[in-house]
């Protein structure tokens, strides 16, 4: 999964799998608003995890809330320099972590510009409960699993064009 690719192929898988994220994620949003609106949370298994509706105007575990516009700014900047890593993307691992990244910080934006209460204020769909400790959707899930495949990729030094960092880039390596 590290091996780098054509580049045209792995920046398409980059945002391929931004727009599996971002559809997957706003099609359980519309489930939990007409499923879960005005109920009382549904024990998928038991308490440890529910599917429990709220609208929540901060960050994570509802940090800011009342700053939505803060989160609207950083939602934008983190897709735009998302995106920019992505054209310059060869490897097939950083491709899999920065879609991930990719789509969920763009779903996120489009719940701050477009959802209730108003434009660059909407307040984004949270329906997995865990356990009580944070309620969280399928972008966050997509956000925690690109962030780890970044540290992963990172610590095992592995560059955005795929070569590890002792690999000597390919125009002067030695001839064998």
């Amino acid at each position: 999964m590290t091996g780098s690719g054509s580049p045209a192929a792995v920046r398409r898988w980059a945002v391929l799998l931004a727009v599996l994220v971002l559809v997957v994620d706003q099609l359980t949003k519309l489930w939990a608003e007409s499923a879960l609106e005005d109920r009382a949370p549904i024990p998928v298994l038991g308490e440890l995890l529910q599917f429990r509706l709220l609208y929540n105007s901060g960050a994570a575990f509802s940090i800011g809330r009342g700053s939505t516009w803060i989160f609207t700014i950083f939602a934008a900047a983190a897709v735009l320099w998302v995106g920019w890593l992505v054209v310059r993307v060869r490897s097939r691992g950083w491709a899999v972590a920065l879609g991930l990244l990719l789509g969920g910080a763009a779903t996120h934006l489009g719940d701050r510009l477009f959802r209730a209460p108003g434009f660059a204020n909407g307040h984004v769909v949270d329906f997995i409960d865990y356990n009580g400790w944070f309620v969280g959707n399928i972008a966050d899930i997509a956000l925690t699993a690109g962030a780890v495949l970044v540290v992963v990729l990172t610590l095992r030094g592995i560059s955005l064009d795929g070569r590890g960092s002792t690999e000597q880039p390919e125009e002067s390596a030695p001839p064998q």
